[in-house]
């Protein structure tokens, strides 16, 4: 079918086809199964529960739990108050978690419904917690979806005592829980003391261990996001992401942050240890040092076979802005670079990049999406492309070489694993590039040209 997409290019502005985003509760459900012990609430139908869920189940092949207001015609109608009293009842009586997540969708913002007001009018049990964060999906993408569910926890829990915990937050995007992991090793060697915000390790990369546990034992635990309010500073990881709820942290509770992009490549890796080394007042470990001269040598070593390879990449904000940079210190060309979540800064930050390398012939766009992608590489085509599982239907039609990364991938196992952040994640990105790369090449090649060694 995709084979059919028309090369003329006609610029459109109230339909989006092959989306390059997801909607708002998506992103809610991740942050709120990045919280111990808490369950995430749709509060909307059964479908939109279901599709949530399933969503996130796909990506990380794990069961993702969440409850719902299980709204009919009458709610649709009068209102979901009464359905989000009885569930919420329930849901403590039933599966005793320690918080629920309440995020809204499409139905429930059409209504108007006051979460507020009914938080305020629930019998809570003590102990125990709601919070909500206002989630209409026809607004943004999942990553709005991500940071206002963050910005919920901290303006429903966040304090500040007057007495500092020495310890720095860490808000750590939009990413999968082999991020969250690297995140905390590189605090771990560095000896920074720190409280990641939220975190899906050992949530959605849990072991097998031959029984079924609905509230694993990760993710950040409610007396951690109530002690941000205390911590020395933030560091906000993902410039498009996690900067919202750095903001309100700031405005409630004056802890300063310090916004960074993603360390996805080499010089955003760098900034970020700096950063975090000299806040904790210690060196970077050589064990740092040398995955970071590990990777360098990895990319010098292959340069033959990526050195002015145009490449497209899609997916999330900062996702792609970080891939986007680790692509120019590899020598490479992101000729085309898009997100499907709406905002100016995208386009301002990936222009920066292409202007910083002296890029000429990239151009970015927000919010754009997959068939305008498909169209752009029908006009001019390139080397390679980079981005999630949508992706694949326009590898196939154009016959390029595809790397899968970012959220979500869906047709592939253990990627959530294996970090894309930091030294050791970029040292994964370059060899999955470069192979794709060369797989293309002995692909091509003739019988008498297939070389055993390259």
């Amino acid at each position: 079918m995709l084979d059919l997409t028309p090369s003329i290019i006609i610029e459109r502005e109230a339909l989006r086809i092959n989306p390059c985003k997801t909607c708002q509760p998506v992103g809610a459900l991740y942050a709120a199964l990045g919280v111990h012990r808490c369950m995430p609430h749709s509060h909307g139908s059964q479908g939109c529960a279901s599709y949530h869920r399933t969503f996130l189940s796909r990506h990380f092949k794990e069961p993702a739990i969440a409850s719902t207001s299980s709204f009919t015609e009458g709610a649709s109608v009068f209102g979901g108050g009464a359905n989000i009293r009885t569930s919420v009842k329930n849901v403590f009586d039933i599966y005793k978690p320690d918080i629920i997540a309440v995020h809204t969708t499409c139905l429930s913002e059409t209504i108007g419904d006051d979460m507020n007001a009914y938080i305020q009018d629930m019998e809570i049990p003590d102990g125990k917690y709601v919070v909500h964060a206002n989630t209409p999906s026809y607004v943004g993408s999942h990553i709005n979806g991500y940071f206002n569910m963050m910005s919920g926890f901290i303006n429903y829990l966040s304090k500040k005592s007057g007495r500092s915990n020495g310890k720095a937050g860490i808000f750590p995007g939009f990413v999968n829980p082999g991020d969250m992991r690297e995140l905390k090793r590189i605090a771990k060697l560095i000896g920074a003391s720190i409280i990641l915000f939220p975190d899906t390790s050992m949530v959605m990369d849990a072991p097998m261990t031959g029984n079924y546990s609905m509230y694993p034992k990760g993710g950040t635990g409610i007396p951690e996001i109530e002690s941000l309010g205390d911590c020395n500073r933030v560091f906000a990881l993902g410039e498009l992401t996690s900067e919202e709820p750095a903001n309100i942290l700031l405005r409630k509770c004056g802890v300063a942050y310090t916004t960074l992009p993603l360390p996805l490549g080499i010089e955003n890796t760098d900034l970020f240890l700096m950063k975090l080394s000299r806040w904790a007042k210690n060196e970077v470990p050589y064990e740092l040092e040398e995955e970071r001269g590990q990777l360098l040598d990895v990319i010098l070593d292959s340069h033959f076979y990526l050195s002015d390879k145009s490449v497209a990449v899609f997916g999330d904000p900062d996702t792609v802005l970080g891939l986007t940079s680790l692509l120019l210190e590899m020598g490479m060309i992101p000729k085309y670079v898009i997100t499907g979540t709406p905002g100016d800064a995208f386009k301002r930050k990936a222009d920066a990049l292409f202007k910083k390398y002296g890029r000429t012939d990239c151009k970015a766009k927000a919010p754009a999406d997959l068939f305008e992608l498909h169209q752009w590489i029908k006009n001019d085509s390139i080397d390679l492309l980079i981005g999630t599982s949508y992706g694949k239907q326009i590898a196939k039609a154009e016959d390029i070489p595809f790397v899968r990364a970012g959220f979500p991938i869906l047709d592939r196992y253990v990627h959530s694993y294996f970090p894309m952040l930091g030294y050791a994640g970029a040292l994964r990105l370059a060899e999955k590039i470069t192979c794709a790369l060369m797989d293309r090449q002995d692909r091509d090649a003739a019988d008498e040209d297939l070389e055993a060694v390259m």
